[in-house]
């Protein structure tokens, strides 16, 4: 079984630990969990979804400002 993964973060390939959730990528990348929106393969995930969020090899990251106003 291969214990790492490698998943796209704006085009830039990441390996990581496999089993390695959303969260965690946030935190290996020094993001503060308020200051970036998050989507996985297109889809948004909110911030109190990511910890539950396990990455698969493959998989699409993006990093995005979240919008506030109104």
């Amino acid at each position: 079984m291969n214990s790492k993964i490698e998943v796209l973060m704006d085009e830039q390939a990441l390996e990581l630990p496999a089993g390695s959730s959303l969260a965690e990528l946030l935190n290996e990348l020094a993001h503060e969990p308020h200051s970036v929106a998050t989507a996985l393969n297109g889809q948004f995930v909110a911030r109190d979804a990511r910890p539950g969020t396990l990455l698969q090899d493959g998989d699409k990251v993006l990093l995005f400002k979240p919008i506030v106003g109104g």
